[in-house]
């Protein structure tokens, strides 16, 4: 599914993002996101 979506429209996206959260609040966003990752790849791994 991601593999269709081009460099343009991930320059789109990241637009939206920081137009609607903000630039103070941008860091806290990629934190979170990245905890989400760090936590999602640590339960797969541990089902295995």
């Amino acid at each position: 599914m991601l593999k269709s979506i081009g460099t343009g429209e991930l320059a789109v996206i990241a637009a939206m993002v920081f137009f609607f959260v903000g630039g103070r609040k941008l860091p806290e966003l990629a934190r979170g996101i990245g905890d989400s990752i760090r936590e999602f790849k640590k339960a797969t791994k541990e089902e295995v």
